[in-house]
């Protein structure tokens, strides 16, 4: 193989190559990832996922003969991926540590949350650089605030696809989930008119104080794309903690709920409508009241390779509920 150079920008995409006079050498990707250069020497050949998300994407590209380990596993996993999954290594039941992480002897990390690299899970990615470790983090979660774009786009989520089938050496195959991906979306268009002028809550975990999604995040978007409305749009964060004196007021029409397989308070569909129906407050909102539920993976409610399945389950549950 020529001499290959990906030039890749910030969680972006390739915008140039060059290829060497007649030598075999390795491909080498530089980019910067959340305001930190990476340089990639070599396709990686032991890389770690630090939670589903990551992996799934990394197993959509075919990549499970490339992964040292995974870990935080919150849903099922896709089951067109899990043999691919049942593959690779889980270094810890949410994220391993830095000794865990090394262990693995990985030559490239990657993760969709900052807290991944954390000084009580991985580490961040500077120490990790310092190994000879690049470490690849998502735009949508950097760690520095004011790095993270107002807003999560689908073309983001397709632009971090296709750098990592880049990183790998598989641009091909990046192209081709990106393009399917891309398909769906515009299909998904049809069922906006089912959900036209309904006001949503995403919820995603706990009882007393639920998480529920704000302005800028994944459930923002899907909810814009359905032409629907976000009851929460005008809290300036991707989830907050809300109370249900303040969620009464709003009333939404209906509640988006994370079904969660890790067993915390209020992560499984069924606990969130449980605690629904029992809760004074709570009880009394006309979402509950009249059942208007839609159920989504939790992984599903952050920028993944299941954005697009998202936007297909509740714009199809909204289509549902309207008729």
């Amino acid at each position: 193989m020529g001499f290959l150079l990906l030039t890749l920008t910030a969680c972006g995409g390739a915008s140039g190559s060059s290829t060497g006079a007649g030598g075999a050498a390795p491909v080498v990707a530089e980019l910067t990832s959340c305001g930190l250069p990476l340089t990639i020497t070599a396709p990686p050949r032991r890389a770690v996922a630090m939670e589903q998300n990551a992996a799934e994407i990394m197993l959509k590209l075919g990549l499970s003969g490339r992964m040292a380990g995974t870990a935080y596993r919150t849903d099922p996993v896709l089951p067109e991926l899990e043999a691919g999954y049942g593959e690779v290594p889980v270094l810890a039941a949410q994220y391993p540590g830095r000794e865990a992480l090394l262990a693995a002897r990985p030559d490239f990390v990657y993760s969709m949350r900052a807290s991944a690299y954390a000084p009580d899970a991985g580490g961040a990615r500077k120490e990790l650089a310092k190994l000879a470790i690049p470490a690849y983090l998502s735009s949508n979660d950097c760690e520095d605030p004011t790095l993270i774009p107002s807003s999560v786009t689908f073309d983001a989520v397709f632009g971090e696809i296709g750098d990592i089938a880049k990183i790998f050496g598989v641009p091909e195959r990046g192209e081709s989930v990106v393009a399917d991906l891309r398909g769906r979306l515009e299909a998904a268009k049809d069922l906006s008119r089912a959900s036209a002028g309904s006001k949503l809550m995403w919820y995603y975990s706990g009882t007393k104080t639920p998480a529920i999604a704000g302005r800028g995040g994944l459930p923002d978007t899907i909810t814009t794309f359905l032409g629907a409305e976000n009851a929460f749009s005008d809290i300036a964060r991707q989830w907050s903690e809300g109370s249900w004196e303040k969620i009464a007021e709003r009333d939404p029409d209906v509640i988006v709920l994370a079904d969660l397989t890790r067993g915390g308070d209020g992560d499984s569909a069924e606990a969130k409508m449980s605690f629904l129906r029992s809760d004074p407050v709570a009880s009394r909102l006309t979402a509950v009241r009249k059942n208007r539920f839609v159920v989504v993976p939790g992984s599903a409610m952050d920028p993944s390779i299941r954005s697009v399945s998202a936007v297909e389950r509740v714009g199809a549950g909204l289509r549902d509920l309207h008729h």
